[in-house]
């Protein structure tokens, strides 16, 4: 029954995704991030929590997380031989984009996790509303616009122009 009930949170949350609003912001900040020669970017990479309870986090996932987009240092590498399905180092930030069937609320709770697991930097993109919210704590955050000219998240030195990832 357990992996029933696994398989069902893997379906949920894979129900989240795939639109196309959502495909195309993740794809330009994914490409926008690439060209930054620090970072190796990972998309939807799944990350083991070790022994963190996410449930106190309001999270349905019981030992791992799954961000839309992770930016690990550029020393992170491929493996040789057999692949890892999940990776218990954390990355530097996450990047949630939000799909119209999912809440903020849920990816509020992700950066939280995110957070208390070492996450330096979370980003919430919302692309019915070209907005991106830059969290440098789970309670201090920033929110750019089409009003600005870029996204500029100081705690991990990256500027993206709000027009390269909207249009």
């Amino acid at each position: 029954m357990n992996n029933l009930l696994e398989l069902e949170d893997f379906k949920d949350d894979k129900q989240k995704m795939g639109s196309l609003n959502h495909s195309f912001v993740q794809g330009q900040i994914t490409g926008l991030l690439f060209a930054d020669k620090r970072f190796r970017v990972m998309p939807e990479l799944t990350i083991d929590v070790g022994t963190l309870d996410l449930s106190q986090f309001g999270l349905k996932a019981r030992k791992e997380l799954m961000p839309d987009l992770c930016l690990y240092p550029k020393n992170l590498s491929k493996k040789k031989g057999r692949d890892l399905l999940k990776v218990s180092e954390m990355p530097l930030m996450a990047i949630e984009v939000i799909s119209p069937t999912q809440g903020s609320n849920e990816i509020i709770a992700k950066f939280e996790a995110c957070f208390t697991l070492g996450v330096k930097s979370c980003w919430l993109v919302d692309p019915s509303l070209d907005v991106v919210h830059v969290y440098s704590q789970i309670d201090k955050h920033k929110t750019f616009d089409m009003e600005d000219n870029e996204v500029i998240d100081k705690v991990m030195d990256i500027s993206l122009l709000m027009k390269e990832i909207f249009e």
